[in-house]
């Protein structure tokens, strides 16, 4: 087994049925030997998983020795709701939260409202946040621009708000061009962000759906991708091997050019995110880890 090159966190979503909460404990058992700096839960559009959420970070704080992060958003709440939400998470022993804007609850596209009374920005968050306890926060970047941002300097401006605001890292939204992280992450060093950009990384696991999401959230897909994925709809084994294949590619390009951490959106798949990693050397293949 090669040395491990390089700093890994993976992310999960909450189980919406007991055949999605088997799978999501069978994927944290198995990537728990990876000894990831942290885990995060994510958090529904419109805060629709709240409750499901917070119960999955705390059995993740109390039954295994990962560190859990909980996703937070401004969405769907008043101030007084979030800080509570927030001080339930210190008194569980969560130290680590990820503290986003959030989607409206009709989803990605639609016009985003702030919540009277609320926060109205992952910046304000942030400050709550920090005026509330001692957290490690992390914020939201997006390499190739936020979709409603009105430019890519005025993205970048919110996220030095959000860093000045108290946030201590910020993790990207998914990319397949490394060029395009790279040149963000130089971007935002000229701007004057000075904390740790750490690139989301995505597997591959349905290629149509991918670029459908792709497309509404403004990430492009090389022409490079759409040629590896085609014909394999059918052959489940072949678009694992081009999904590891994919992955592993974009992160030695990223590690090559400085990169010392990765966020991985695991998709509660243990096996992908596995093989993955085992691609860039940072564990054995699933087969040699039996």
């Amino acid at each position: 087994m090669s040395q491990r090159r390089v700093a890994l966190s993976f992310e999960f979503f909450p189980p919406k049925t007991p055949d999605m909460e088997q799978r999501l404990w069978q994927a944290i058992t198995a990537l728990e030997p990876l000894k990831p700096r942290f885990v995060s839960v994510t958090y529904g559009a419109g805060g629709t998983t709240r409750d499901r959420t917070h119960s999955t970070v705390a059995r993740i704080r109390a039954n295994t020795k990962l560190e859990p992060a909980a996703h937070l958003t401004c969405v769907g709440a008043t101030r007084e709701e979030i800080d509570e939400v927030a001080r339930r998470y210190w008194l569980a022993g969560v130290r680590h939260v990820v503290a986003l804007r959030g989607d409206p609850p009709e989803g990605i596209g639609q016009r985003y409202t702030p919540h009277p009374g609320g926060y109205a920005y992952a910046a304000d968050l942030v400050a709550g946040l920090r005026r509330a306890a001692d957290f490690q926060i992390s914020v939201a970047a997006f390499p190739e621009t936020h979709p409603e941002a009105s430019s890519a300097d005025a993205d970048l401006d919110n996220l030095k708000r959000k860093i000045d605001a108290g946030a201590d890292t910020a993790i990207t939204q998914y990319f397949f061009d490394a060029a395009a992280f790279l040149r963000f992450r130089d971007r935002a060093r000229a701007r004057g962000i000075k904390a740790p950009i750490v690139p989301g990384l995505l597997p591959i696991t349905n290629f149509k759906q991918t670029v459908s999401f792709s497309r509404r959230c403004g990430t492009s897909v090389p022409d490079a991708l759409h040629k590896r994925f085609v014909g394999l709809d059918d052959d489940p084994q072949a678009r694992h091997a081009a999904a590891v294949e994919a992955a592993a590619a974009l992160a030695n390009e990223l590690i090559a050019g400085g990169v010392d951490m990765l966020h991985v959106y695991t998709l509660n798949r243990a096996e992908l995110t596995r093989d993955i990693c085992a691609a860039i050397g940072i564990a054995p293949p699933a087969s040699a880890a039996a």
